[in-house]
């Protein structure tokens, strides 16, 4: 069953297209959605020039200088910088402009010497991506800068034709061989270029979905990035999951061999004291006086390990405190600086928190170093840490303290980078999202 307004010849004009549809042209002229994409493409051409001369200058120097002792990869790498800065921008002008937002793409995992950072854009192929777009950016750019001009402009002559039409070389207009003279001419070409107006902002609005086509193929992260993003969530899930277990089994371990056993202990000795009270009174007090030196010696340990979870000071008095605190007792001397105007969540201070615990312990137990620093700075919804230290160097990735440091991180979408050659220094970079 089909409701009247379908059904009626009236209501419909042409197949598919409604008297509705005739309506809302009109208004798309007075839509914002239609101007900012018009501002949109057209600013698209400038950018064009601008990103593609810069792009295919680096290309080309860093090609022609690939034989000469390889200088080519760093100008190479530094094109790509350039082209991936230019993406970030573009990202940014599609979701002010067009209110579209375009994930960046997944960013390679840091690592290995100096030279990674410098190679690694190279062999990716989301940075090659990025690399197209700025070279497609001038040709797209001057196709939607043309057409972009010629539909608002043609209408707007057509329209304003009676005014300048007599004032024109021969007293009419002609257009295509056309010949614009007399009212019934001009008549048809005022007319025309009201239809030719009220259609501009559906020319305008379609040229700018192909361009956010082109943006999310070339600028996003693709759906390899987006499979293989996936499945870092997955592992990431994977890895909280057994993080959580592992800390639970730690603490068990640590109740039953530290409190728990002291606390027997405890028992025990009063027991014995109240065994020994009416016949020995002295043996006695001296059996509570032990008992109250485990007592004393258990809650230290209960202490110790509620400071390892999280510790009041932490939900007290922020991260400057709690790390602070790492810091005094810390066996070498350890510098603290710490710049977080608003206090992240509970969940992001408490990783913080442990991955600084961790990473000084780590510089206690292995790095036989003399000095070592903790830095942690919030920006741009990033709270960034960094823990150094003078020591021998040589950390192992994959040792029980770092992958746990990695899967706390990794299990809130953070970032964890570690450099740590033989000899020293080591340095622990990680980056964890904080809204702001």
């Amino acid at each position: 069953m089909f409701s009247s307004s379908i059904a009626s010849p009236a209501a419909t004009t042409g197949e598919g297209f409604h008297a509705s549809d005739l309506r809302r042209l009109p208004a798309g002229l007075a839509s914002a959605r239609t101007w900012l994409s018009t501002i949109h493409l057209l600013a698209g051409l400038p950018i064009g020039i601008a990103t593609f001369t810069v792009v295919i200058t680096g290309l080309s120097l860093g090609i022609g200088l690939l034989p000469l002792f390889l200088i080519g990869i760093p100008v190479l790498s530094a094109t790509i910088w350039v082209a991936t800065a230019s993406g970030q921008v573009e990202r940014t002008r599609f979701a002010l402009l067009l209110g579209q937002t375009i994930s960046p793409p997944l960013t390679p995992v840091s690592g290995g010497g100096w030279w990674h950072p410098i190679v690694q854009p190279l062999r990716t192929a989301s940075a090659w991506r990025q690399v197209g777009y700025c070279l497609l950016r001038l040709p797209v750019g001057a196709i939607d800068f043309s057409t972009t001009l010629a539909i608002w402009a043609v209408p707007l002559a057509l329209i304003t034709l009676p005014a300048y039409d007599a004032a024109l070389p021969g007293g009419a207009a002609s257009i295509g061989g056309w010949i614009i003279q007399g009212p019934l001419a001009l008549t048809g070409a005022v007319l025309t270029g009201l239809v030719l107006l009220l259609a501009a902002p559906l020319v305008v609005r379609g040229l700018a979905s192909v361009e956010i086509a082109l943006a999310r193929l070339l600028l996003g992260p693709g759906s390899r990035g987006l499979a293989a993003r996936v499945a870092q969530l997955e592992d990431s899930r994977a890895r909280v999951v057994g993080a959580a277990e592992a800390e639970r089994l730690r603490m068990e371990r640590d109740l039953h061999d530290g409190a728990q056993q002291r606390l027997v202990s405890v028992a025990m000795e009063l027991g014995r004291a109240k065994a020994r009270f009416e016949s020995d009174p002295e043996g006695a007090r001296d059996l509570i006086d032990r008992a109250h030196t485990e007592a004393k010696e258990a809650l230290v340990e209960l202490r110790q390990l509620v400071r390892g979870v999280h510790p009041p000071v932490l939900t007290d008095r922020g991260l400057d405190a709690a790390v602070s605190g790492l810091a005094a007792l810390s066996p070498i001397p350890v510098a603290v600086s710490v710049e977080v105007p608003e206090r992240p969540s509970l969940t992001i201070e408490s990783i913080a928190y442990f991955v600084v615990a961790e990473s000084l312990a780590n510089v206690a137990k292995h790095a036989r170093a003399r000095h070592a620093a903790v830095d942690i700075r919030a920006a741009a919804g990033v709270l960034s840490i960094r823990v150094s230290d003078d020591g021998v160097g040589g950390a192992d990735p994959a040792g029980g303290g770092l992958t746990g440091l990695a899967s706390r991180v990794a299990g809130v979408d953070g970032k964890l980078g570690i450099d740590s050659p033989p000899g020293g220094p080591t340095v622990i970079e990680v980056e964890l999202p904080c809204a702001s």
